[in-house]
């Protein structure tokens, strides 16, 4: 069976009206009652505000005389038409978004956010410089020279006095010294002489070392990185 049509009406209006209809009025009666071919032919799907502002008024006044001449009114068959196409456009508009959010989502897997360096509890001044080529790395063997004082000048710790001074040998970041030790020997070259300045948070911090160090100290170190191995 044909598709059942709008019940055919009468003009709205009649030619006298015509010109003292606004625009936008037409168009939604247009929409309202023209079928899906006659809206595409006469270009006037989307948005009644939109068309209006595309469309002549002669172009409106004669598409709204035709629709009386070619009787091509609004079906059944177009209003399933019509919701069919509206579902297909939500369809495609829900994939744009989950593809952009899957998108936005594989962004930040693979830049996960800064993390902030953590600040550093020590001051290294370079006395004399290094090969400015072997780093010591977590984990390697150092050799190191070192004078150890306070604040006040007391020297607490050396082993670079003595007819034989001995040096200093043990595997750097593992731990085995204060960590202002492990992180500054990590930013020196072998050969260089460095002023370490550590703060009492990579040091003995607030129990000290009895009989040696106060509680709360800042210590100063006079290094040397005689070498560094695998």
């Amino acid at each position: 069976s044909s598709p059942t049509r709008m019940a055919e009406c009468p003009p709205q209006w009649t030619e006298e009206e015509l010109p003292t209809v606004a625009k936008k009025e037409l168009v939604e009666y247009l929409q309202k009652h023209g079928s899906t071919a006659f809206l595409h032919t006469h270009h006037l799907r989307g948005k009644v505000a939109n068309v209006a502002k595309a469309t002549t008024r002669e172009k409106l006044d004669e598409a709204y005389r035709e629709l009386f001449v070619t009787k091509e009114f609004r079906t059944a068959h177009d209003d399933e038409e019509e919701a069919d196409l509206e579902a297909k456009k939500e369809a495609a508009r829900l994939a744009r978004l989950a593809e952009h959010e899957a998108k936005e989502k594989e962004k930040r897997v693979e830049s996960p956010p800064p993390v902030h360096a953590e600040k550093k509890h020590f001051r290294r001044d370079v006395l004399k410089k290094g090969d400015k080529r072997t780093f010591p790395e977590k984990g390697d063997t150092v050799e190191v020279m070192y004078t150890g004082t306070l604040e006040d000048g007391t020297v607490f710790d050396t082993n670079e006095q003595g007819k034989k001074p001995t040096a200093l040998k043990f595997r750097v970041g593992t731990g085995r010294v204060i960590r202002g030790w492990d992180e500054a020997l990590q930013e020196m070259s072998v050969g260089e002489r460095a002023r370490i300045t550590v703060e009492p948070e990579w040091a003995y911090g607030k129990k000290g070392l009895e009989g040696k160090i106060p509680p709360h100290s800042r210590l100063i170190f006079e290094m040397e990185l005689l070498s560094a191995t695998k």
